[in-house]
């Protein structure tokens, strides 16, 4: 059992090489978002964008809200009823690699998924099992720690090492395969419903981008009451230029 993996970071490129070594089509990939409601800067990403994930900086403030929200919920049990799949997290540093878990094995992104892959298996595999469960089975993973391991040195800076504390987090927003949007975070609760979309909205249109723009505005505030999102990426899961 791995308990920490190297971090990644927050760019497209590894994300997508991550992803796709799991089993996505090369018909998606990771997109940098520099706006959520600039027309312009927002038109160079593909469309539909099947889910966004969110880096962020760790605050008191985020620690104290996840507690705050989730002390009196039950823990979250499974079911085969329920419309995503949610992954606690409990390996160490490795919230990008959840997030990119919860971007593809949800929503329509799935379709997108090869046969025969690690994403085809691991949805197979973890849909009957509960929550601690699936615990075990992705800590135990040995496809996913050599995934990881072969792209967490790629990108611009280098890698701090596995037992470092990294302060950054990443979450994911995902919509589902019944059109509802979630927060997929493996250190909340559990799955966050936040709304019923349209089946022509996706998470980049403006009924989805006003949650992750609140969330983004509670850590900026908290941080800061002239903080801007310069601390946070956004990156979202597209079709491939």
């Amino acid at each position: 059992m791995v308990n920490s993996f190297v971090p990644l970071e927050s760019n497209p490129d590894v994300l997508t090489r991550l992803a796709v070594s799991l089993g996505l089509s090369e018909d998606l990939s990771f997109h940098d978002v520099y706006s959520l409601d600039d027309p312009d800067l927002l038109s160079f990403i593909p469309r539909p964008a099947f889910a966004l994930m969110l880096v962020f900086p760790v605050s008191d403030a985020y620690e104290e809200y996840r507690r705050e929200q989730d002390k009196d919920k039950p823990p979250f049990e499974t079911s085969s009823d329920d419309d995503v799949i949610w992954l606690k997290q409990t390996i160490g540093n490795a919230c990008g690699t959840y997030a990119v878990l919860h971007s593809t094995l949800n929503g329509p992104a799935y379709g997108h998924v090869r046969p025969n892959s690690v994403l085809a298996q691991f949805k197979a595999d973890l849909a009957p099992l509960t929550t601690k469960e699936r615990i075990g089975y992705i800590e135990n993973s040995k496809s996913l720690e050599a995934a990881h391991s072969a792209v967490a040195s790629d990108g611009d800076t280098a890698a701090p090492d596995a037992t470092e504390e990294v302060n950054l987090h990443y979450v994911a927003f995902v919509k589902s395969k019944s059109n509802v949007l979630y927060e997929l975070d493996g250190r909340r609760a559990g799955p966050i419903v936040l709304a019923k979309l349209t089946p022509e909205n996706d998470v980049l249109s403006p009924a989805a981008v006003l949650f992750v723009k609140r969330f983004m505005d509670r850590e900026a505030q908290a941080a800061s009451p002239s903080a801007s999102y310069l601390s946070f990426s956004l990156v979202a899961l597209a079709p491939s230029l």
